[in-house]
């Protein structure tokens, strides 16, 4: 049993034990006292030396130790040589109570539980054998004859003593079980509930960035390109040109204002560098001692539109996930090719594949965990002009590569 455990059922079984501890140690003066015997100053002196040492150890058990004591004191406590030699001293003057008194054999009840409490089951089990038996030797001695009752007896209250305790001891282990489980769970449903708000939030960021950048930044673009063709056909000293310039500026500024917000909503992978730097990071968070996963850059990097990084970067993510989380991959690639019109992105492992046209593959963000799957991420292709292909067949691994076609430079140039 765990001492440290102050819950009230413990409270009151100790004051049961006390209360049946002290009740038969009165017991046996009583019977002392009434039978006249002539050893009855010795009964009565030895049994308040047994009362005394059992109320000193249990206030001893129950008092806390100050943090500031410059001696500690023993302390009477399960599993400690103070408790061992108080429980060892009980037993000696219940041991003398027995040779003047066969009443005290009683007493052996209350004394199975402390030794249980008090001493590791190894030593607490033998120590009850050796009490039973001690508590038959001396009704035996004192009656002068052999019953059945002076067996079963103490052999019964020992058996009761030793289930209780143990099946005390099993409810208590369960119930701190349950209480450390309940204790996780509380703790795992908080971070799925940081998780999940902290995914929103990221989503919600991606989708108003890409909102901005899709619709006002575009229209904008737009509205300054029309603007110039305007200003360069008027003539120099047109009334219109000034009014036409200072359009031009308006919509120049706005433009820039709105793709100053659209890098604030850049997912934080990409806030701290490039979208080649932020996918090696991405390889190597995912290397682990069953993979490996390399990042190669083919061509030569441009820059590239807020949207298509954030596309190609959480591509790369849910692909990878997926290799990490179904396919059983040795070997992992993730490489981006720059080409004269296009940007695309190649996810390569060799793990155990799939039927593309049959069942396919377990997908991050179809379950509850969130993410982006094949769906979320041809979408998002799509949105761009772009195309996602995925080539596998089962245990030839799986290829995942997303095409974009890069925006017009000179168009871009000239917003």
């Amino acid at each position: 049993m765990d001492s440290r455990s102050h819950t009230h059922v413990t409270a009151a079984l100790r004051l049961c034990l006390h209360a049946l501890l002290a009740g038969l140690l009165a017991l046996v003066v009583v019977r002392a006292v009434g039978e006249g015997a002539a050893d009855t100053a010795a009964v009565v002196a030895v049994t308040l030396l047994t009362a005394a040492l059992y109320a000193a150890g249990a206030a001893r058990s129950s008092s806390v130790q100050p943090k500031d004591s410059a001696q500690p004191r023993a302390s009477v406590q399960p599993g400690t040589p103070a408790g061992a030699w108080w429980l060892g001293g009980l037993w000696v003057l219940w041991a003398v109570l027995l040779v003047l008194s066969p009443d005290a054999l009683w007493v052996a009840f209350p004394l199975y539980f402390l030794q249980l409490h008090f001493l590791p089951m190894r030593w607490a089990l033998p120590a009850v054998v050796v009490t039973a038996a001690a508590a038959i030797t001396s009704f035996v001695v004192h009656r002068q004859e052999i019953e059945p009752g002076a067996f079963i007896g103490p052999l019964i209250g020992a058996a009761v003593a030793v289930a209780t305790v143990l099946g005390y001891d099993a409810l208590f282990r369960e119930s701190e079980r349950r209480r450390q489980l309940i204790v996780e769970l509380v703790a795992t449903r908080a971070d799925l509930a940081e998780a999940e708000r902290t995914a929103g939030t990221l989503a919600e960021r991606e989708r108003l960035a890409r909102e901005i950048h899709d619709t006002l930044a575009q229209g904008l673009s737009s509205i300054q390109l029309l603007l110039r063709a305007a200003e360069r056909s008027l003539p120099e000293n047109a009334p219109a040109t000034p009014h036409v310039r200072a359009a031009r500026e308006a919509a120049q500024a706005n433009l820039a204002e709105a793709r100053s917000f659209v890098r604030a909503l850049t997912p934080p992978d990409l806030e701290h560098g490039s979208l080649a730097a932020a996918l090696e990071r991405l390889c190597a968070r995912s290397t682990a001692a069953e993979l490996t996963v390399r990042f190669a850059v083919s061509g030569t990097p441009v820059e590239l539109p807020t949207p298509y990084e954030v596309a190609l970067l959480r591509t790369a993510q849910s692909a990878l996930a997926n290799t990490v989380r179904h396919a059983e991959a040795r070997r992992a690639e993730i490489t981006l090719s720059f080409m004269d019109t296009s940007v695309a992105l190649d996810v390569v492992d060799d793990g155990r594949g799939f039927d593309p046209s049959g069942a396919p593959v377990p997908e991050r963000g179809t379950g509850g965990d969130g993410g982006f799957g094949l769906p979320a991420m041809r979408a998002r292709a799509g949105s761009l002009g772009g195309a996602l292909s995925v080539e596998s067949a089962p245990g030839q691994g799986t290829a995942v590569a997303l095409t974009l076609p890069l925006p017009d430079t000179e168009a871009e140039r000239a917003a």
